[in-house]
């Protein structure tokens, strides 16, 4: 097994591999399940078909069932080949067991598409979204790569660029490229497609088209509150985590004081930089925004009060003559605190953290409201950008303009990721895809 394992991690010759398991029949006359498993390994992410044919003969002979994992491996085994269709076979063996994976799919769909069997591969994408699975970034490459050699599905892949704008999701570079080359394949349609940039103002560079703002209307601002205080602040799963009284004390709080214009989630923020105290970043934050002018809650937890090297009781005293305070019991979660006090205080109040609030997204009733909480959540979370401490601190700047999929009809508007892993996850790119119509 160690050999084989070895032989896996250096990408060995397949037919080395070959050489063990014959020696394994000599010497123990039969071969163990993970051993084959890793030389299918090995096959698979060699292109070695036949070898992966055999294996399977010898698998599905040998094993009653197969796991996930050799599952898994066959399906994107087969998909690259003419026997792509034994992957769907697989696939529906493993759906009596499990739900697949966005990968499984994302195999068996490749393996329609490269096969020019476009029906299929649409059809394993309707089924992946019943599921409420997220198809991955090689998911839509191939549909898109597919439309540009076979028209008829255009309306599908639209659907694809509005569910990218409901979600919030950002096509990776090799994906845009794909995307921007099918626009420019519709026959009679005249897309052209250039890479630019939005300046400050929210006017997109290339065709200096006004993306659409980032502020809710009135309408949209007064359903999210609704649909958040229902769903998230007053949901049962928020007593888990903290207790009815102590929400009930901090809604009167807020009522009793003047709407806020800034929210502090204390402890992420206090936790900034390893180069100064917990107690020393939160107070630099504090007083750069008292300079502002603004009237700030800082939301904490209990055990801040309690003197210790991280909170010096002389800067949490400080921090309570500039700001109001809040501290929560150290076990309750802080998230639920500010959004009510943040969607209580109106529109113009934005809140300080670094925090994705994916759990409360999940919480929301349908995608419509989700959209309005991510779009919310893009136009008031502010996130320090600089802190050296002696230093001022300082903000990354909120957009004027929101940064989704976006079209008129006559243009549209593809945020996306230039290369990945260079931005943080509450940032956003800076890069766009801008497609525009001759006339």
């Amino acid at each position: 097994m160690q050999i084989m394992e070895g032989l896996l991690a250096t990408n060995a010759d397949v037919n080395i591999a070959k050489s063990l398991l014959a020696y394994v029949v000599q010497d123990k006359g039969t071969l163990s399940y993970e051993l084959l498993l890793r030389y299918l390994t090995l096959c698979v992410s060699g292109g070695h078909h036949s070898e992966v044919f055999d294996t399977y003969d010898i698998m599905r002979t040998c094993f009653k069932t197969l796991d996930t994992g050799a599952s898994s491996l066959f399906i994107k085994g087969f998909s690259q080949t003419e026997r792509w269709r034994e992957a769907l076979v697989v696939l529906e063996g493993m759906k009596k067991a499990l739900r697949p994976s966005p990968r499984n799919y994302s195999d068996a769909i490749t393996g329609a598409a490269l096969h020019g069997d476009t029906e299929t591969s649409w059809r394993l994408y309707d089924e992946l979204l019943e599921l409420g699975l997220v198809p991955n970034q090689d998911t839509w490459q191939c549909l898109f790569q597919s439309g540009i050699t076979q028209q008829g599905h255009e309306d599908k892949l639209f659907s694809v660029l509005s569910y990218m704008r409901d979600n919030q999701i950002y096509p990776e570079e090799p994906l845009i490229k794909t995307i921007k080359a099918w626009f420019e394949s519709l026959p009679d349609q005249k897309w052209n497609g250039k890479f630019s940039y939005v300046v400050p103002s929210g006017e997109c560079k290339n065709c200096k088209a006004s993306l659409e703002s980032i502020q809710l209307t009135e309408e949209e601002y007064a359903e999210l509150k609704d649909k958040v205080m229902k769903k998230v602040i007053e949901g049962s799963d928020v007593f888990k985590k903290t207790t009815t009284e102590e929400l009930n004390i901090f809604k009167s709080f807020v009522k009793q004081r003047p709407p806020f214009d800034i929210v502090i989630d204390g402890l992420n923020v206090a936790n900034t930089t390893p180069k100064a105290t917990h107690s020393e970043t939160l107070l630099a934050v504090v007083l750069e925004l008292e300079q502002q002018g603004l009237n700030i809650l800082v939301l904490g937890r209990k055990h801040m009060l309690q003197p210790s090297r991280n909170w010096d009781r002389q800067n949490m005293n400080k921090i309570k003559q500039k700001a109001h305070c809040f501290f929560t019991e150290n076990i309750s979660e802080d998230d639920p605190f500010l959004l009510y006090a943040a969607l209580h205080s109106g529109g113009h109040c934005n809140f300080l953290s670094r925090d994705l609030m994916r759990d409360h997204k999940a919480c929301l009733p349908d995608s419509a409201t989700r959209r309005l909480f991510f779009k919310w959540q893009r136009g008031h979370q502010l996130v320090i950008s600089h802190y050296v401490p002696g230093k001022r601190v300082r903000f990354q700047r909120i957009s004027a303009y929101d940064t989704i999929v976006q079209t008129s009809g006559s243009s549209w508007h593809i945020p996306y990721d230039e290369n990945r892993g260079d931005r943080a996850t509450y940032e956003v790119p800076q890069k766009w895809l801008c497609l525009t119509q001759e006339h």
